[in-house]
Formats: C-alpha cells, structure tokens, sequence
C-alpha cells in the first residue's frame, strides 16, 4: 500500500483515540483477515487506537477444527490443531497484521503458569454430563465448550460419539483459557470496543460473554449472504439480534417502488445464487413436471412444505422455541400428518447437509428412518442432495413449516403463508403464524390447508422487511472484492485513500457504528 508516510501519521496521531480491539480468531489462509485488516486500516484512519488479539496456536481446540479434518480423531484429541491446523492460521496471519505496525497481542502473551495449571484442574474435575450448564464468574463456558464439539463433531448431540469425552474437554480447556486470556487483556489495555467474526462457538463465544461482563462494547461480524456485504451486529451475534431487532428499524423505512422492485429481483435471483456468496446447487431443477415425477408426488392437490436447517447449526444458533429441538419438531410434525392423509408433506432437507462448510454428520433423513422407520404415504422427503430447486416446490405450497431458517423471509415476501415452530428471524414481525408451544403449534396445523395466501398489505410489509434484511442490513464494503474461489473475497485496496471517511459508504456506515455504537443499517 503506498502512502506508508501518512499511514505512520495516522497511527501516531490515534494513540489517544478509543481503544478498538479487533479480536482475529482465525487468519492466514482464511477470508476473515482481509476484513479484519480493512477494519483495523479503516478505524485508524477515524482516529482509532486500534490493537489485534491473535491466537498463537495455545488453544487446545478452536473453530477451525473439524472432523473431517483428521483421519482419526484420536490425532486431534492427542495433538489438538496445532498438530495438523496452526500453521495455516496463525503463522501466515501474524506477520500481516503485525505488518501495519499496530499493537498485536497474542493469547500466550496473556496467559501464565497458574492460569493453565488452575484450567486444567477446573476441566478435569467436571464431569462431561455438568460441562454443557458450567458456569464460572458468570460466564456460561460450558455452553460455548459444547457448542465447539457439537461443531466438530457435526452432530446435534454427541452422547454416542466415542471420543466425545475427551474432545469436550479440550474445547472446555479452550473455552476457559479464552476466558483468562481475553479478562487479563482488557483489564489491562481498558479497551472500550472489541470487535470480532461470529460472537459464538470457541473462541469468539467467550470473548464475547468476557467483553460484556468486563464492560466493553460487543461488535459481532460475519459474511452476509449477498456478495461483497456483510452483517455487523452489537452486543451478540447477528443470529441472535435479529430475531429482537425493534421493528420501527425496519417498518418505518420510506418505501418506493424502486425498492419494491430491486427486493423481487433479488429475490428471484436467490433460485439460483448468482448474487450470493454461496449457493448450493448450479443448476437447480425448475420443471414442475420433472419434479412431480421425481418425487411422485401431484402438486395440485393440498401441499404443505417443510424446511429444515443442519440438526447442530439449527441446535446452536436458534433458542428452541415451540419445541426442544428442530428433530422433535419433525418427528412431532410427521406423526400429525400421518393423520391427515388429505394432505400432502413435503419436506425439503437443507442442501448444507452435504454442501455446507461443515457437511453434517447427524442427517435428518437418516434420523428419521432410524428412530420412527418408514414415513406416511403423504410424506414426502426431498434429500439434501437432491437438485430439485426448493423455491419451485414451495411455490406450489399452500403453506410453509420452518423451524429457525431464513427463507422464511423470502417466502413470506413471494406470498406464501409460513408457520414459524422454532426462532426465526421471520418470527414475530407481523407476518407468519408463530407458535410458541407444541400445543399452539398443532392448532395452527388444524387451519390447513389455508382458504388463501398472504394479502397484498402484508405482503408488501413482508418485501419491507426482506429490503431490510438483504439490503440495509447486509452492508457492502468496496475493499472486499469476490474472487469466484476460495477465499470467497480478498481485500483489494490501491492506497489509504480508499479507505478514509466518504469514499465508501458501507465502510462508513461499519466504522461508525463500531466507534459511536451507531445502528449498522445501510
């Protein structure tokens, strides 16, 4: 980057500004380190003190780790990643941050002999059933341990795993480390915001729970799904505050037919994912005669779709709601229709179950067949690799059972009826049929099949929120460019000049919400 004269002057001249500390859980190889590094040049171009926390490959277990990344996972519960992980990460990653010439922390750094001694002892006097409700000064590391091995492991529950035992363990050492590391650092630093990807599993959950209680400022961010966007969130994680975001935020907004047009377009181009980062199928199956024949299944008469999420992504980022999990909510939803037999199920298993970025190792078909065996006749269940296209069937829906996914949001704005059975962030807008008990649940189910769709008035509110959520929440930043591959975006910056206020809006609209706790809506 040139201008290296003016960069060394901006950092001197931040030194009394407020203090950001920009927590980078995962690095090197990984996209978040080119956001991170247009954050941390971005916040000290505005007057930021602006210091980096990076794990120096300390942690017996992290994010990163997955499954499917070791041949046994008797390697990982011997070496954690530092056997086969770490070197993708923190050592690539350290020498560019610590390029810019700001103050870099590590986790080592902050980290003593008594506070692994008195780790170890916590974790191996904690019976694996009590890790999951561990509290310790208030912090619910238990819960965030859990949340890393389910991760792994790629389950919604682990009790039948073999080694779940001693991989639960390294993620609560993890867990509690996290904890010392990040309390021994902004006691001593003071810093006022810390600002980091996701805001759970392990290591960022903790440095979440840690920052509030020591009363710094949470700013959570994570790839949005349109390209070149992305969702920043204070206080949690954008899973969370989505659902209890005031709805003036969005309701209130001027509407226009231009708005109105852009959120359709969107929305149709979502059938195939060519403005998103990801998608899950390139050529998604759109004749409706096709599909019938496939599924065997007569789309004329009375539908009812039903989507899942991934059994542990659903189980991690949504507070159960009407049901104690999105597996109980199916199995509740398929015993009452194998009553009504007028009625035609079916059920569209999540693609990410095979396409995601941790293919899922717990499937909700193969749950199904093990625990209640053959489904009714009128159940019909489209698996997740199926490329039959979701949106065509669920056109053809006369309403829509969801759980915690997002395409609530899109059905709701193309007029279709959603009934919500767990949290989404559709729930409680006005605009679907939510239950809040199993028992408000199968009364909802009673109504159907609906006599019509959603009216024109809430449809209309229904495209306000979605313009939103794709448009206002999910926030493009210039600097990060999609490159079509993995990473999915790289920073691509000429000089300082790019990143100063008023050259980018969306970068604007970040870094004032990071530094005056400004709402990130674009």
């Amino acid at each position: 980057m040139r201008d290296s004269g003016r960069w060394r002057q901006a950092i001197s001249d931040s030194r009394e500004g407020p203090r950001v500390l920009i927590a980078t859980s995962v690095g090197g190889h990984l996209p978040s380190v080119h956001l991170e590094t247009t954050l941390a040049v971005a916040l000290t171009l505005r007057g930021a003190n602006v210091q980096l926390l990076l794990c120096d490959s300390v942690l017996p277990a992290c994010q990163l780790a997955e499954f499917a990344m070791f041949d046994d996972p008797r390697s990982f519960i011997e070496e954690g990643p530092q056997g086969r992980l770490c070197q993708y990460c923190f050592a690539p990653a350290a020498p560019v941050f610590r390029s810019l010439g700001l103050t870099v922390h590590t986790y080592r750094q902050w980290l003593d002999a008594d506070d692994g001694a008195e780790v170890v002892d916590l974790v191996r006097s904690t019976p694996m059933d009590r890790i999951e409700q561990l509290k310790v000064d208030g912090l619910a590391v238990g819960e965030h341990a859990t949340a890393g091995a389910l991760r792994f492991f790629a389950r919604g529950e682990i009790s039948e795993e073999e080694h779940a035992e001693a991989v639960l363990a390294r993620y609560l050492e993890a867990a509690l480390l996290t904890v010392r590391a990040v309390r021994n650092l902004l006691r001593t630093e003071d810093c006022e915001i810390a600002c980091f990807n996701h805001g759970i599993y392990v290591p960022q959950g903790l440095i979440a729970e840690t920052a509030r209680q020591e009363g710094t400022r949470v700013v959570t961010w994570n790839p949005a799904y349109r390209k070149g966007c992305f969702i920043f969130s204070h206080g949690d994680t954008y899973h969370h505050t989505l659902l209890h975001e005031p709805i003036a935020v969005w309701q209130d907004q001027a509407w226009s037919d231009r708005k109105e047009r852009e959120v359709v377009e969107y929305l149709e181009s979502r059938r195939t994912g060519t403005r998103d980062w990801i998608w899950f199928h390139e050529r998604p199956e759109e004749q409706l005669d096709v599909i019938q024949e496939t599924l065997g299944i007569d789309l004329s008469k009375p539908t009812i779709g039903l989507l899942t999420n991934v059994i542990w992504d659903a189980q991690l980022h949504y507070r159960a709601n009407a049901f104690g999990s999105m597996m109980e909510w199916v199995f509740a939803t398929i015993e009452y229709f194998a009553r009504r037999s007028e009625l035609q199920l079916v059920i569209r298993v999540h693609p990410a179950e095979i396409r995601g970025t941790v293919p899922s190792r717990q499937r909700v078909a193969e749950e199904i067949g093990r625990l209640r065996g053959p489904c009714p006749a009128n159940v019909i269940v489209i698996p997740p690799e199926s490329p039959v296209s979701t949106y065509a069937v669920m056109d053809r829906c006369n309403a829509v059972l969801i759980y915690g996914t997002k395409t609530g949001v899109e059905l709701s704005a193309r007029g279709t009826p959603v009934i919500v059975g767990g949290e989404a962030w559709i729930r409680n807008k006005g605009l679907t049929l939510d239950a809040s008990s199993p028992e408000e649940y199968l009364a909802l189910l009673d109504r159907l099949p609906l006599a019509e769709g959603l009216d024109d008035a809430t449809i209309t509110r229904a495209r306000k929120y979605a313009y939103h959520f794709f448009f206002r929440r999910m926030i493009p930043i210039a600097a990060m460019k999609p490159t079509g591959e993995w990473p999915p975006y790289r920073m691509s910056v000429k000089s300082l000049a790019e990143l100063t206020p008023g050259r980018d809006r969306g970068l604007d609209v970040v870094c004032d919400g990071i530094l005056n706790a400004h709402p990130f809506v674009y």
